[in-house]
């Protein structure tokens, strides 16, 4: 099973690509410049409900994760993290919907 990914230099740029095309699945890095803003923004969008948003930190920081479910993301990824794990994830939420 193959993934079509894409990177955004910017949260503006994710902002702007979200709204062309809404991804199945988006990974917020915390340290992106405008992380919380970003997934506030895209939950906004006509279809941003249906978007799964993991939140992504270095460390089980309950503010920043706290955060990051308050902006909106559904779940969160700690890095560095196991790409089989990651593909395991969303595999099974890609065939559940």
């Amino acid at each position: 099973m193959g993934f079509l990914v894409s990177e955004a230099p910017s949260s503006l740029e994710a902002l702007v690509r979200c709204e062309a095309e809404l991804p199945n699945i988006l990974i917020v890095d915390s340290g992106l410049e405008g992380a919380l803003d970003l997934i506030a923004n895209i939950r906004r969008l006509p279809e941003g409900a249906s978007v799964r948003i993991y939140y992504c930190v270095v460390e089980a920081d309950l503010r920043k994760m706290m955060a990051g479910k308050r902006a909106g993301a559904d779940d969160f990824l700690l890095k560095p993290f196991d790409r089989k794990i990651l593909t395991s994830v969303f595999a099974s939420q890609s065939m559940a919907a």
